[in-house]
């Protein structure tokens, strides 16, 4: 039987788990941060600058400005964005991409060509 990484093959070839993993892998850990909807498009959406909320959730198309909200929170939260108030009357708010979140713009562009070059 041969050993990579806590897995096992057996004489027929076939592969078993051979240790649990106790903690989140690095792949867990990062969709905690970045997965679900819309987070990866909205980090894509700042990359040239600030962009205000209402033109934000404009080019998000299928989004509601609810889950808009929510994920600009859950990414502000995780550093990936700022939140700048502009203007108290009537409110207008932009947001910016962090440096950290600019750290994640080189494999949302892996993924872009991907499924470009797959067409999916």
């Amino acid at each position: 039987m041969g050993t990579s990484l806590g897995i096992t093959t057996d004489n027929q070839g076939r592969k078993h788990v051979s240790e649990p993993c106790l903690e989140p892998c690095p792949i867990e850990r990062g969709m905690r941060v970045l997965g679900g909807k819309w987070k990866g498009s909205i980090l894509w959406h700042l990359k040239d600058g600030p962009v205000r909320f209402n033109d934000l959730a404009r080019q998000l198309g299928g989004a509601s400005k609810k889950m808009v909200v929510q994920r600009l929170r859950e990414m502000e939260e995780a550093g990936l964005v700022t939140r700048e108030v502009v203007s108290d009357r009537p409110i207008a708010v932009t947001y910016e991409i962090t440096e950290f979140g600019k750290t994640a713009l080189s494999f949302l562009e892996a993924l872009k060509n991907w499924a470009e070059e797959h067409q999916i």
